[in-house]
């Protein structure tokens, strides 16, 4: 008889807990513990924390070390199209048979016991790690940090902090200052700290924190720099100079990203030819991808098609920016959010960048916000605003006036993994 799979053994996970996000450690040591405590057998641990960005560092570290000839276990969510995504063992992702195997032994250990989705999937991609040899592991936070699933590790080799923004306010805490204190919670004693851009209220709680724990911090600004120069990514720091391509994952803000990165990089002694590749071979879906095949690109025609899984206002003044340095074009959203994001705030930065704006709800999202809810919001940005049932409608009304237009879906990771699952 066939044994159950991946995807009926997480459907079975749903069910043991009903919140979604609850943050606390308690249930996940408990776990842990029934495992065999399987993250005290890792490699060394990078742990990233952080609003945005921490899955593109975390993609330009993984491409520097293997370029460098190491084997990496890497973790991250939320998945896009597949669960497997989540887990990358030794730089492959996960097979089906060995998801099934760890998501099984998973559930059995936890016993029926109360326990979040994502905390006995997190302990499930530890136990994958345990058993598989690798020269590093890359953890990426879930949520916060200080009571994510992922901050189990005792001593790691290195935490990294990307930009902290102001998002998830109902878990985190409504001031940027308490956002940071969560995020810097994933801050070991004497263990270094790599810290990007920050604003001066996250910075001063980040520093404040890695000062009571004797933990080493390497911020932006203070030991290393980065910028552009003449079309170049000019890296700076104690050892020397790089001077490097731009990133191939597009936007200013991945400059920033490509130096936290470059940052890690050289504090473990990786090579410079290492370097290049992390900003030259990094690849991380749904951070403005260009998209040039499957039936949606059909429909588009001679239009540009662009995705992006941005959320917050930190991402929408991302994105402008990207558009602001790009040619000079008509450009038309395509945008859903979930009910639980600041939609005023993404949307206002990316007016001036837009020439409409199609709504639609993100199909299969119980949270979604409705489409004309994001219309309305879309309006009182001062964008041209009208609602559509889905993407593909959407981009057929959009080439039909603008056949040569560029044309970005956005608003929601949430949207990006429908668009790529139905668009392969």
């Amino acid at each position: 008889m066939t044994g159950p799979t991946s995807d009926a053994i997480l459907a079975r996970m749903m069910a043991l807990h009903p919140k979604i996000i609850d943050l606390t450690l308690d249930r996940m040591w408990r776990l842990l513990e029934a495992l065999g405590n399987p993250q005290n057998d890792l490699p060394p641990v990078i742990h990233l924390a952080g609003t945005n960005g921490k899955g593109s560092t975390q993609a330009m570290i993984r491409a520097g070390l293997e370029a460098a000839g190491k084997r990496v276990h890497a973790y991250t969510s939320p998945h896009l199209a597949r669960f497997h995504e989540r887990i990358r063992v030794a730089g492959d992702l996960i097979s089906e048979d060995a998801l099934t195997a760890v998501l099984d032994e998973c559930y059995a250990a936890n016993d029926g016991g109360n326990i979040t989705y994502f905390e006995i999937t997190t302990a499930a991609a530890l136990l994958a790690f345990s058993r598989t040899p690798a020269d590093y592991t890359l953890l990426e936070v879930g949520l916060g940090g200080r009571l994510d699933a992922t901050n189990v590790i005792d001593d790691p080799a290195l935490c990294v902090i990307t930009p902290v923004s102001v998002d998830h306010q109902q878990y985190l805490g409504e001031t940027l200052a308490l956002i940071a204190g969560e995020k810097a919670g994933i801050i070991k004693r004497r263990v270094p700290c790599v810290v990007g851009p920050q604003e001066e209220a996250a910075l001063d709680v980040i520093e404040a924190q890695a000062a009571r724990l004797g933990a080493p911090v390497l911020a932006y600004g203070q030991h290393w720099h980065v910028g552009q120069e003449a079309g170049r990514m000019v890296y700076q720091d104690e050892n020397g100079l790089l001077d490097l391509p731009l990133p191939n994952l597009p936007g200013a803000h991945q400059v920033m990203n490509a130096g936290a990165a470059l940052t890690v990089l050289r504090h473990l002694g990786i090579g410079n030819e290492a370097c290049e590749a992390a900003v030259s071979h990094a690849y991380w879906p749904a951070r403005m991808q260009r998209l040039r095949k499957g039936p949606l690109v059909e429909i588009a025609g001679d239009a540009d098609l662009w995705l992006d899984g941005g959320h917050n206002p930190a991402a929408g003044e991302a994105i402008a920016g990207h558009l602001a340095e790009g040619p000079s074009r008509p450009t038309h959203l395509i945008c859903g959010m979930l009910n639980t994001k600041d939609i005023g705030g993404y949307l206002r930065p990316l007016a001036a960048h837009a020439t409409t704006l199609h709504a639609i709800s993100i199909p299969g999202e119980a949270a979604t916000l409705p489409a004309a809810d994001t219309a309305r919001a879309a309006r009182a940005a001062g964008m041209e605003a009208i609602e559509a049932p889905d993407v593909a409608t959407a981009l057929a009304d959009i080439v039909s006036r603008d056949p040569h237009a560029r044309v970005l879906i956005c608003g929601s990771l949430y949207l990006a993994g429908v668009v790529l699952r139905e668009n392969s």
